[in-house]
């Protein structure tokens, strides 16, 4: 497969804010298909890189290569492919990597990864890593042409003891060989420029592009702010409750709040906007976000 274009590259001199889409291995044939067609509608968007996550002790490794390979051959170039210390030696990250470089992707996604299901708290493998600085600086070494991207927590990851050794953590990724920082989702900028200038003074200098999930129903907006420990602004809430069953008027609400938020971030000058799909187009489609990115479409 042909080697796709490091992430660093169009974040050393871009010429407008990067437009990303994150993607998810689905569970099954119907899921496939259904992240097919959502890619598939969302190609006329052009955006500047996906990304794929892996899930928890690498079980979905096999589907995670299958939608990165799925979204090449759709065009949609470069993939960044979310790899985890979760249950992983260090043979087996390194074959994994190898499989990952074949298939000419030259971009990850460095995290720690989140325990297996039915598991409270990460355990390291015996030769594996405890952290995402420890992965990141094992690709950086071993495959230097890696493009490492690493998260970062606007409100502070819940495992982290204080929102300053949270930064610290982050410095360590970024010391490693972490190229940029994409952000946990959240649903007020402020949050989003306080971590900004917390992460400078502490002398993180690395692009940070902001994460937005554009919520579509009540349900999900909570039930996602809750997984990722995101407060909700009371303004939000109103209007979506105030929505009621009007499945329409909720999607509405999400899509005009996600909206303004991306407008308030570009004036900003944020180097891009990654937005968690959930391997749907419903919302990145809507008129008013595309203009945020590509004024003559």
């Amino acid at each position: 497969m042909t080697q796709q274009q490091s992430i660093t590259d169009l974040l050393t001199a871009p010429q407008r804010p990067l437009l990303s889409y994150e993607f998810f291995p689905p569970k099954d044939d119907e899921g496939m298909a259904m992240l097919e067609n959502a890619a598939s509608a969302l190609k006329p968007t052009c955006p500047d890189f996906v990304t794929v996550t892996y899930g928890a002790g690498g079980s979905t490794r096999t589907q995670t290569l299958r939608v990165c390979r799925t979204l090449a051959e759709l065009g949609m170039t470069p993939v960044m492919h979310h790899l985890t210390c979760v249950g992983a030696s260090q043979t087996e990250l390194r074959e994994i990597l190898d499989i990952i470089r074949r298939e000419g992707i030259r971009n990850i996604m460095a995290l720690r990864g989140d325990p297996p299901r039915g598991e409270k708290h990460f355990q390291k493998h015996p030769d594996g890593f405890s952290n995402a600085a420890e992965l990141v600086r094992f690709i950086k070494q071993s495959y230097p042409d890696m493009c490492c991207g690493v998260a970062g927590y606007p409100e502070t990851h819940q495992e982290a003891v204080s929102s300053n050794m949270d930064i610290h953590y982050l410095k360590a990724k970024v010391d490693a060989g972490g190229a940029f920082v994409t952000t946990q989702l959240f649903y007020d900028n402020q949050l989003f420029y306080d971590f900004v200038d917390r992460c400078r003074k502490a002398g993180i200098e690395a692009p940070i592009i902001p994460g937005l999930l554009p919520p579509l129903s009540l349900k999900q907006l909570q039930r996602m702010a809750n997984m990722c420990q995101a407060s909700l602004p009371q303004e939000l809430l109103r209007q979506m409750e105030a929505a009621g069953e009007d499945a329409s008027r909720t999607e509405e609400v999400g899509i005009e709040w996600t909206v303004n938020q991306i407008k308030d971030l570009l004036a900003h000058r944020v180097p891009g906007i990654h937005l968690y799909i959930l391997n749907r187009s419903k919302a990145v489609l809507a008129p008013a976000l595309i203009k945020c990115f590509r004024p003559e479409s």
